[in-house]
């Protein structure tokens, strides 16, 4: 037993990596939707979390910034993005890169991974050289390819679409894996497999290489290494004190030239290494706090936000017996299409049972879902030749990240446009693969219900047979 103490106290998580793991179950509250394969669209969605979190993954309850301030300059002609500019300056100014340090979950699964025991490579002149590819993509992928194409009317996120390894981890593997998204897998493309073959490599360089993408590719981190000598957290070191030896340098895995700088994740692992005690964490004028006074209140928030994001299923009442003429409603073809109302912007109030007679074309979209608006022309021309016949609605999910009102207005359409405030996308069987299609004959039944993009000719291919049906 006193052999086994020792190891045990060794192997004992850190108070970092105890933050670092409550830190990703706080993002990722709602756990129900694991269990689902849907994710969390309520109110609170809209809010950045500080750390690199897909909004897509099906437990995140909040935004990610990277993602929020792409579809912000994505919306950038019709108006300023105050909103996530002010946030990432507020987490900038007060964190800096305390957020890759503790509250990142990328950077907690990226150092579980370099525990892989395998020969590791050491930093060097090549690797600090390559610190700064990751200022390159945050000007590339993040800047200046959304605010191109807003430009032009079309949303591209281009460092969620093309290259973020989280967004393909926490997003996409974690819907797919689901049986519930089995029906999904028809939309993988060549964009999914290059973007799993970014994770792989992520992942695999990893084991070798500590943070390799927190150094390299990460743009969150290259924003947040632009306030790392002005935030309010942080190590920060004594000059009476130091004596220039370099062994803080020397223990950080990181590519540092001094501590605190922009490379500098604020882990504070270079404290116990400084032979002289001259790092400490900056103190802000805060009393002090035992332990568990401390990580009480921290606890509760956790436990009030497990009960808020995953309510209890209530028991469901034993369904009256249906009359023998009663049709099911649902949202598998075949079936009734549940009806709904929704207000038209600029037009008369929309509600689906009184379309009956003409076929009814729902179609799913958002502002920040380039597929979404490269075939709302396809919606438009459908509108334009067969408006006697056909209804046709363009519902914006219920998940809204801008003033998707002033983004229509710049639309050159004068198809039906409405939020979807009754979320009928989930009662639907939606998700976050946007955008999705659901065509109703006259008589109100489901005959087509899937995601995935729509060309004009498979669209009339799909209503031609019903307005031709005797």
């Amino acid at each position: 037993m006193a052999d086994i103490m020792p190891w045990i106290q060794s192997h004992l998580p850190t108070r970092r990596r105890l933050i670092q793991l409550y830190a990703a179950l706080l993002y990722n509250a709602h756990l129900s939707g694991f269990a689902t394969g849907t994710i969390y669209t309520g109110p609170v969605k809209s809010v950045c979390v500080p750390g690199l979190n897909c909004y897509s993954c099906p437990g995140a309850v909040g935004a990610c910034p990277l993602g929020a301030l792409q579809n912000a300059l994505a919306a950038s002609p019709a108006r300023v993005p105050w909103y996530i500019l002010g946030i990432l300056m507020l987490f900038g100014l007060t964190l800096g890169r305390v957020v890759c340090g503790f509250l990142c979950p990328v950077g907690l699964l990226q150092e579980l991974l370099h525990k892989v025991p395998t020969p590791k490579l050491k930093k060097s002149k090549v690797t600090r050289l390559l610190s700064w590819v990751k200022y390159a993509i945050l000007a590339v992928f993040v800047v200046l390819l959304p605010l191109y194409h807003a430009v032009k009317r079309l949303p591209l996120p281009a460092f969620c679409k093309y290259i973020c390894p989280a967004g393909t981890l926490e997003g996409a593997v974690g819907l797919l894996s689901n049986a519930a998204n089995a029906d999904k897998y028809s939309m993988l493309g060549g964009l999914f497999t290059g973007k799993f073959l970014i994770l792989v490599a992520v992942a695999v360089s990893a084991v070798f290489i500590y943070r390799s993408f927190c150094r390299f590719l990460c743009p969150l981190g290259a924003i947040y290494g632009l306030f790392s000598r002005v935030a309010l957290l942080g190590v920060t070191v004594e000059e009476n004190r130091c004596t220039r030896c370099g062994a803080c340098k020397a223990c950080c895995p990181m590519d540092i030239r001094s501590v605190g700088d922009r490379e500098c994740i604020q882990c504070g692992v270079c404290r116990s290494a400084c032979p002289h005690q001259a790092i400490r964490w900056k103190k802000p004028h805060m009393p002090r706090l035992r332990p568990w006074m401390s990580a009480l209140p921290a606890i509760l928030v956790l436990a009030a936000a497990l009960i808020v994001f995953n309510p209890p299923v209530e028991a469901q009442e034993t369904p009256p017996v249906p009359a023998v003429d009663a049709l099911p409603t649902g949202s598998e073809p075949g079936m009734l299409c549940p009806d709904f109302s929704a207000d038209v912007y600029h037009g008369n109030p929309f509600r689906l049972s009184e379309q009956r007679g003409r076929v009814t074309v729902i179609n799913f979209w958002a502002t920040w879902c380039g597929p979404c608006i490269k075939e709302l022309p396809y919606f438009q021309q459908l509108w334009e030749n067969y408006g006697d016949q056909v209804s046709v609605i363009a519902l914006h999910a219920p998940l809204v990240t801008e003033d998707w009102q002033a983004y229509v207005d710049s639309l050159p359409y004068t198809l039906p446009f409405a939020l979807d405030e009754e979320d009928i996308l989930t009662a639907l069987g939606g998700s976050a693969m946007l955008p999705q299609t659901v065509l109703v004959d006259q008589n109100g039944m489901i005959v087509y219900n899937q995601a995935g993009s729509m060309t004009y000719e498979k669209l009339e291919a799909l209503i031609l047979p019903l307005l031709n049906a005797p």
